[in-house]
């Protein structure tokens, strides 16, 4: 069905103007001019045929036309405004997917989400893990934190915090005759590996040690599997920040020295360009980086650590 309506401006000219029987509240009302709200108006009462109010000793008083329309139109647009509400708020609350892998998931977010939850009961945060980058369209993602190099096309990706690796062990081994003092200590320890068998390589070339095969050692499909060997007493494994963290702090794992490998890659929170504007996205953004501040802050107090390069 065809509607031949008057403007919107027009009509919240009219509708304002009304309300307060005054052209000049309506248009600081609605952040206009005064001549603007009388054209508006103006070309209303042509449309329709009829004057919608009269001037008497500078004061406006609505002719019987105003009258009938003023309260369909300030229901027409408190409803619009509800309808808006309603949309905003359900935008704000209701599912939140969360892409990410499945090792700081279990290591870090998941510990946190209890906060977040507290903070915004009305978001249900879904969290979908996966090793391999997602179709954030096709699979509904909202918000994804993902490893790399922060370049995926169609996404924005911000660093989450830069990462260090750094060798962390069970404080048992510390407390062995063959403990751990220097690098070269490692000699006497079993290496456990995740699967980027090369950080060690890097880390042992950096830290000046060159008589240990850095392939030896039992190895772990996922990260989170190669802490908790490390918290067995296992070995020795190399620690990314974000996934020992809590570990560290707990006092489960130590960091023998005080050596620290930057990584070229790093966490990265990803969204897409219109996801990136949607409320409870940018709640969660926000909420993500303020979690990693601490995350950075909490662990600096652990023990400080020198950065040394390839």
């Amino acid at each position: 069905m065809k509607r031949r309506l008057p403007s919107l401006n027009a009509l919240r000219a009219f509708e304002a103007a009304a309300r307060h029987l005054s052209f000049t509240r309506a248009a600081d009302e609605l952040a206009v001019t005064q001549a603007a709200i009388s054209h508006q108006i103006k070309g209303l009462e042509e449309q329709i045929g009829m004057p919608l109010f009269q001037r008497r000793n500078r004061s406006l008083i609505l002719t019987r036309a105003g009258q009938m329309l003023l309260p369909d139109m300030t229901d027409a647009f408190d409803r619009m405004d509800s309808s808006l509400s309603k949309i905003k708020r359900q935008d704000e609350a209701g599912i939140l997917t969360v892409s990410t892998m499945d090792s700081l998931a279990a290591t870090w977010l998941m510990p946190r989400l209890a906060k977040f939850r507290a903070q915004h009961d009305d978001i249900d945060v879904r969290l979908a893990t996966s090793d391999t980058i997602v179709d954030y369209e096709r699979d509904g993602i909202d918000i994804g934190i993902r490893y790399g190099l922060g370049q995926w096309p169609g996404l924005i990706a911000e660093k989450l915090m830069p990462e260090k690796i750094f060798p962390v062990c069970a404080p048992e081994l510390l407390q062995k005759n063959d403990g751990l003092v220097k690098p070269q200590d490692l000699r006497g320890h079993t290496l456990i590996h995740d699967d980027m068998p090369e950080d060690w390589n890097m880390w042992l070339k950096a830290a000046g040690v060159a008589d240990i095969d850095p392939t030896r050692g039992p190895g772990y499909s996922h990260s989170n599997l190669v802490m908790q060997a490390a918290i067995n007493g296992e070995g020795v494994a190399l620690g990314r920040d974000l996934l020992v963290a809590d570990a560290l702090l707990a006092g489960v794992l130590v960091k023998p020295f005080d050596l620290a490998l930057t990584a070229s890659y790093s966490y990265y929170v990803t969204r897409t360009m219109l996801g990136a504007e949607r409320p409870k996205v940018r709640l969660f953004y926000e909420w993500l980086l303020g979690e990693a501040r601490e995350t950075a802050s909490r662990l600096a107090r652990t023990a400080p650590l020198e950065e040394i390069d390839v």
